[in-house]
């Protein structure tokens, strides 16, 4: 989810065969494999829905017990534990407490089990209790267990058939109805995920026992879920554009004045859905994929904005990483009173976010259409759990989004270039995280429920797309991009941990580079990542005296933070030549002595800035002679910057 866009935003016969095979070759353990039916109340802004689900145990153990998720019994009170860590806000939205309208439940009606060749039938629905794994609040009702007098045996499949209800929310937190406009997800009975021994950190050695692995649904923590396939049936008012995850296999029209459309997807972790009368339908197509931008009416002239990023995004990702494996794409923009349903990932799905008359120069539709497609592949295709490893996919994704960003619109002017003001991707995700009162505030790696609440966007995006683009820096990008193309090949539709990432980097710095770096890369995540070090290497003075007939140049170099990165300095001399001298980074003082027949002028440490975790740019270089000071220059520009915003909200007035 593309949580820190907000703070910019104010707001052929070959294609049918290859897209025919994509379908139904099983890409994925399918683990979890659902039939809903589903009819919505536009009135009462209410579920009515049929759920069977054949899960698989995926283990060589018994399994005695289910879990599951009921996401929507977080807005049901003030008393939830999502409600009680956010205040009733998400994003700059807030519910309104005043109005009974504005919460939303679920309510499972009945679970039986089907009889098979292992079990007898068994009505189950007594038998389900609320639990809080996280923090004990009985007030907490999103996760369930479900005892089972007839265990599922290694391998083995359970088949569940579920009835439920449930009230929608007022829109404020990825969910919810607004008006007229539906964007519903975390909406049905979702089981959770039974990591068995060996999985992430589940030890593998004899005797290991599995776990589920089902958190409660917290103020900024997002899902995990096992694979599988979704057959789903919505059926609504026949005035409503729908959109949803995976491809539409049928649509009829009903007596009763509503239809429905069934649709069908594979090897996803998620199902997501919209419903509105007013979307303006644009399509386009990529390669083998289908496109399909929902648009508010107001929006349609930036519908090609949307569409060209999300073709930009596909190929980078096919490029970098590996193809998108799916047939699809849905894009939807929800109308500027839901925006707390904008910016959000859901497979082959995502959420937008725009306002009437952006300027072309300032790309924030752009933005958001890359950042949320990039999910597609870090948190649907690596099904990262972003309960307790957060970074693996919105950190990752902050990386790659600056890097498309950057490398398609402009290293500096990726972001805005409207009337003189510029800002690139990657130098605003930098700037939230060095510029943070206290960047040592924790590490990256932890629940997010126990990640500060005013840091958790800096710590989960910036901070790791930071120090990615500091492992960047040190390896090149050629062995960067052999990294994490190996990271995808290798764990793609699979639940890779922080562990199998780090592996994935000590195997091919180790390949390309030996022992340069060390016996591997270990020090380096034990401080961006396991730890809070802060680095900042400081070029303090430069000073020549006559050696015979040549000069002797010593530069001193200050490392003030507690992080110990290899850097570079250049000396600058004189007559125009470098050097580019290299120190380990380790020493509070460090003194690098040059003999050259003239004075060195200048020094920097870092002139490529490979260390993007450096928080202070401003003391990187150190001249003889100072230059004059750029501030009228700036001074300047500023003005004509805000002269220009002025007259731009006056023209719109």
């Amino acid at each position: 989810m593309s949580k820190r866009a907000w703070r910019f935003l104010l707001p052929g016969l070959f294609l049918f065969t290859r897209i025919a095979s994509a379908q139904s070759v099983p890409l994925s353990p399918r683990i979890a494999n659902y039939q809903i039916a589903v009819r919505l109340d536009t009135e009462r802004k209410r579920l009515e829905g049929s759920e069977t689900l054949v899960w698989k145990n995926p283990s060589n153990e018994v399994v005695r017990e289910l879990q599951f998720h009921l996401y929507l019994n977080a807005f049901r009170n003030e008393r939830s534990t999502f409600m009680r860590e956010s205040g009733g806000q998400l994003r700059g939205e807030f519910i309104d407490k005043s109005d009974k309208e504005a919460y939303g439940w679920i309510d499972i009606l009945s679970i039986k089990s089907r009889a098979d060749a292992s079990r007898k039938a068994e009505d189950l629905t007594a038998h389900y209790r609320f639990f809080q794994p996280d923090d004990g609040n009985p007030d907490d009702r999103t996760v369930i267990r479900i005892p089972l007098s007839q265990p599922v045996g290694p391998g083995q499949r359970i088949t569940l058939d579920m009835a439920f209800r449930a009230k929608l929310p007022r829109i404020f937190a990825r969910t919810g109805y607004s008006r007229d406009f539906f964007l519903v997800a975390q909406w049905f009975p979702k089981i959770g995920v039974y990591e068995p021994p060996g999985t992430r950190y589940q030890p593998a050695q004899p005797g290991a026992t599995g776990r589920w692995n089902c958190h409660q649904f917290h103020a900024h923590s997002e899902f995990y879920a096992d694979f599988g396939t979704y057959d789903v049936s919505i059926t609504a008012p026949a005035s409503f554009q729908l959109g949803a995850t995976g491809h539409l296999k049928s649509e009829r029209k009903n007596r009763d004045g509503t239809q429905t459309l069934r649709w069908q997807a594979d090897d996803v972790v998620d199902f997501a859905w919209t419903a509105s009368p007013d979307f303006a339908v644009f399509t386009d197509r990529w390669r083998h994929v289908a496109i399909r931008a929902l648009m508010q009416p107001a929006h349609a002239s930036q519908a090609q904005r949307h569409l060209e990023a999300a073709k930009t995004a596909l190929a980078y990702f096919d490029k970098h990483l590996g193809r998108y494996p799916f047939t699809t794409l849905t894009i939807v923009d929800p109308p500027v009173w839901a925006l707390g349903a904008g910016g959000m990932e859901y497979p082959t799905f995502i959420t937008t976010g725009t306002s009437w008359g952006m300027p072309a120069g300032m790309r924030f539709p752009e933005q958001v259409t890359i950042h949320e497609f990039g999910h597609q592949y870090f948190m649907q295709l690596l099904a990262t759990n972003e309960f307790e490893e957060a970074w693996m996919d919105e950190g990752i994704n902050q990386y790659y989004e600056g890097r498309i960003m950057d490398e398609t619109y402009g290293l500096k002017s990726s972001v805005i270039d409207w009337f003189g003001y510029r800002m690139g991707n990657l130098e605003a995700s930098r700037a939230y995280y060095a510029h943070l009162d206290l960047p040592a505030a924790e590490p990256s790696f932890a629940p997010v429920w126990q990640l500060p609440d005013d840091y958790y966007g800096e710590l989960v995006y910036f901070k790791p797309a930071t120090w990615l683009r500091t492992l960047d820096g040190l390896v090149g990008r050629p062995v960067m991009d052999e990294i994490m193309r190996t990271y995808f090949q290798r764990w793609k539709f699979k639940h890779p941990s922080s562990q199998d990432f780090i592996a994935i980097v000590n195997e091919v710095v180790a390949k390309r580079f030996g022992n340069r770096y060390g016996p591997d890369m270990n020090w380096f995540f034990e401080q961006v990542l396991y730890g809070s070090r802060v680095c900042d290497y400081e070029l303090h003075t430069v000073h020549s005296r006559a050696q015979g007939h040549q000069y002797q140049s010593t530069i001193t170099v200050y490392r003030r933070g507690d992080a110990q990165l290899p850097v570079e300095v250049l000396v600058h001399f004189e007559d125009g030549k470098e050097q580019l001298l290299h120190w380990d980074g380790r020493a509070r003082v460090h003194r690098l002595t040059v003999t050259y027949p003239t004075r060195a002028e200048w020094a920097k440490v870092d002139p490529q800035q490979k260390i993007y975790t450096d928080i202070n740019l401003n003391n990187n270089s150190y001249a003889v002679q100072p230059p004059a000071s750029p501030a009228a220059k700036y001074a300047a520009k500023l003005m004509f910057w805000v002269q220009n915003w002025m007259q731009w909200l006056a023209w719109l007035v």
